[in-house]
């Protein structure tokens, strides 16, 4: 803040997106609008709309935070105040009676998420484990007759038992008609379908991330050779993963795979949508795309994920949530790269 010549910031969340507030204070909000105010000086106000969290957290209760937080800030004179995250500003902050003397700071703390202390890195690094033990629980829910939300609940079952309240996870199941993931369904589990994930759990505040393919029965020719274009993609975006490369240049290293093997369309958006993307506290910064210029640095943690449609089989993932290191990325995930069946 004092290198920005910030004097108060103030951080917006919600249920859904808490990661700017635990980044900069260390709370989480389950319920209700918060609005934190922290001054340079290390001062901090919470301001919860819910009376529940006012008293778990420790915070001061009111109707309305937003308006209450833009009430306080207007008695700031001659002080700088900047916002963030800009995605969800309440609009009596966004757009209030102080706008025009307020800065956004949401660039900033982009910037300072991506990097990972030794403790942040550690709390990914146990996350991944946890990514992998779930998906050997995918494996074994992914059965024939069973529907997609069963598999669901039992990974979710899996994960809140490890004391992981939060994982993000879509799946798919079926064959060429497949064109993505999706929350589950009522389809039920056929012989020769390919059953995807992507399991993300956040065991302690961080997620980390792993996308696997598996097929019940014994894969066909198409299916092996597919998933030969995904193993090869994969292990060349991960060896892009570097200090000095780009997001742009891992994409790159990943699509000209599909562009040798004449899968070049389907690395367009209109059968994908990344390549990967940052993990951590949530999604952190630019998505892995060839025209993201994100400079890789030590203890950045990223996913680099390969998944798209392909015209033979269908809709196929798989992607491993790797650390940058100091000459070049240590693989958190342990599941092995394989088409992996299960029994028919």
């Amino acid at each position: 803040m004092g290198n920005a010549g910030i004097d108060v910031l103030a951080i917006a969340a919600n249920p859904w997106r808490s990661d700017y507030l635990r980044y900069a204070i260390d709370v989480t909000v389950v319920e209700g609008t918060a609005i934190a105010l922290v001054e340079r000086d290390g001062g901090t106000r919470l301001l919860l709309e819910s009376p529940a969290e006012a008293e778990r957290l420790g915070g001061e209760w009111t109707r309305s935070p937003p308006a209450h937080a833009a009430e306080i800030l207007g008695s700031f004179k001659a002080k700088r105040i900047a916002l963030a995250p800009r995605h969800c500003l309440p609009y009596a902050l966004a757009r209030g009676p102080h706008r025009e003397s307020m800065v956004t700071a949401t660039a900033m703390l982009d910037r300072l998420m991506l990097y990972k202390l030794p403790a942040e890195a550690e709390a990914v690094k146990s996350a991944a484990v946890l990514a992998d033990e779930g998906y050997r629980v995918f494996c074994d829910a992914a059965r024939v007759g069973r529907a997609e939300y069963e598999l669901v609940a039992d990974v979710e079952a899996f994960f809140r038992s490890r004391g992981c309240p939060e994982n993000f996870m879509i799946l798919g199941s079926g064959g060429v008609e497949v064109r993505g993931m999706h929350p589950p369904g009522e389809r039920r589990i056929a012989r020769g379908d390919l059953v995807t994930t992507e399991l993300t759990p956040c065991p302690d505040g961080y997620y980390a991330q792993i996308c696997r393919t598996l097929v019940v029965g014994e894969p066909t020719e198409a299916q092996r050779r597919a998933f030969s274009v995904y193993l090869e993609a994969l292990e060349a975006g991960v060896a892009a993963v570097r200090p000095g490369a780009t997001m742009g240049d891992v994409a790159r290293a990943e699509n000209e795979v599909f562009r040798r093997r004449g899968l070049g369309d389907y690395v367009s958006s209109e059968y994908t949508r990344v390549r990967g993307h940052g993990i951590g506290l949530y999604v952190d910064g630019p998505a892995v795309l060839e025209d993201v210029t994100l400079v890789l640095e030590p203890d950045m943690t990223l996913i680099v994920h390969p998944n798209t449609y392909h015209p033979e089989v269908g809709y196929m993932v798989l992607g491993d949530s790797v650390r940058v290191t100091a000459d070049g990325c240590e693989v958190l995930c342990r599941t092995p790269r394989e088409l992996i069946c299960v029994a028919a």
